[in-house]
């Protein structure tokens, strides 16, 4: 009994480690995801037909900076606005108020202010196609320092429930142990070995953090597993190499400190002398 309660406790904090794991491994990719997905609007000309406009997207496309150029053209402009405003602006205007325009989404590591401004400088240089050129610098100034912000508080976090596992882990570990020091002390009187004493324990605890972690795995894997059916774009966030290392993690951690664990409490009994049992 004592073992499947050790089991179960330690299968609890192992899949609160892999999730935090998850999330600090996963960060990285959600700052990408986020800043990719941070538009930059090229205004076009009047004078710019749809095959300039076209040539021109494709021409940007190449550029080092670009992830993604999509020609908007004014017609499509006007029906998107439409359908958003309920009404057709063009009906009470007489004329399309809406021009061409250009939307590129730029690589995570150009989506920073400095960049942007030097890609707006480079595209306005070019005045016979391009009229202006649009992006929210307060978004992405804010969205870069929520970012960073959150990166350090997963590190933290991630840190704090270390020592904390630890502690959890090793309390339980311990008083598996605490229930048989008068067998551990009986062994020693009897002239066995600490390392033959310390095997069996040794064994349990290998025994207990494989199947701890094996369960924590698999109940992060359903919880990925529903996460993906309900939510199939978390792909381009968390991909296999991070459920890969997430799962390694746990398994090291599982494995690495039920031995510890072990390994020092089963030395603590060792060193104690019989009057000493009987006062813990």
């Amino acid at each position: 009994m004592q073992v499947v309660t050790l089991c179960i406790s330690t299968t609890m904090v192992l899949i609160l480690i892999g999730l935090v794991a998850l999330s600090v491994l996963t960060t990285r990719n959600l700052s990408d995801y986020v800043r990719e997905n941070l538009t930059v609007t090229v205004m076009l000309g009047d004078s710019v037909s749809v095959g300039e406009g076209v040539a021109l997207g494709k021409k940007l496309g190449q550029r080092p900076y670009a992830k993604q150029v999509s020609y908007i053209s004014k017609e499509q402009a006007l029906k998107e606005q439409s359908e958003a405003m309920g009404s057709d602006p063009s009906e009470f205007l007489g004329v399309n108020p809406f021009v061409a325009t250009l939307e590129m989404h730029v690589l995570a590591d150009y989506a920073n202010a400095d960049s942007l401004a030097k890609i707006a400088a480079e595209l306005r240089k070019n005045k016979r196609q391009v009229t202006d050129v649009a992006y929210q610098e307060d978004l992405t100034h804010r969205v870069n320092h929520n970012l960073q912000r959150i990166s350090l508080v997963l590190l933290v976090l991630a840190l704090l429930l270390m020592v904390v596992s630890y502690s959890l882990i090793s309390n339980s570990v311990r008083l598996s142990i605490y229930s048989r020091r008068f067998a551990i002390h009986t062994m020693k009187l009897v002239g066995a070995s600490w390392a033959f004493i310390r095997w069996p324990f040794l064994r349990r605890a290998f025994t207990v953090g494989l199947v701890a972690a094996v369960l924590a795995c698999a109940v992060l894997g359903g919880l990925l597993v529903a996460l993906y059916r309900y939510q199939p774009g978390i792909g381009q966030i968390i991909g296999w190499q991070e459920m890969l290392v997430t799962a390694l993690a746990v398994l090291l951690f599982g494995l690495l400190i039920t031995l510890l664990c072990a390994y020092f409490s089963v030395n603590k009994f060792l060193r104690m002398k019989a009057s000493e049992l009987y006062k813990i």
